[in-house]
This record gives structure tokens, sequence and C-alpha cells, in this order.
């Protein structure tokens, strides 16, 4: 669940990813933001929402267990 508010309130921040412990996702997405003035902030937003809707076991298979950085 956290994950999921940081990814849609501050995604543009990246802290989704750092939350998670993908520093150099994190990095990847602060340099897309800066580079595409903010439009790339779409991403986290998409990727918070789909946290909301999965189930704790296929987040966790996902990005905890199975270390997805990206959708």
């Amino acid at each position: 669940m956290p994950a999921a508010i940081l990814g849609i309130l501050v995604g543009w921040l990246a802290l989704n990813k750092f939350y998670l412990g993908y520093t150099k996702e994190g990095i990847i997405q602060l340099v897309l933001n800066v580079v595409t003035f903010g439009a790339a902030s779409v991403i986290p937003f998409i990727e918070g929402i789909l946290y909301l809707f999965m189930s704790d076991k296929q987040f966790d298979d996902t990005y905890v267990y199975g270390k997805k950085g990206w959708l």
C-alpha cells in the first residue's frame, strides 16, 4: 500500500522505487522526469494504480521476491 500511494502522489520523485529498494530504477526515473520535464511521471502513476489492484501475494511475488523493477 505505501508503494502505491508514493507512486500515485509523488511518483515524479521516484519515491515508490526507492521505497521498494530499487535504487538504480529510481535514479533512472528521476533523470527521465528531468529530461522530459515531468512527462515521464505518468509511469509511476500507472505503477501505483497497478500496485493497488494487485493482491498482496502477487505484489510480493513480483516486486519483493521476483525483484521486477519496472511494469
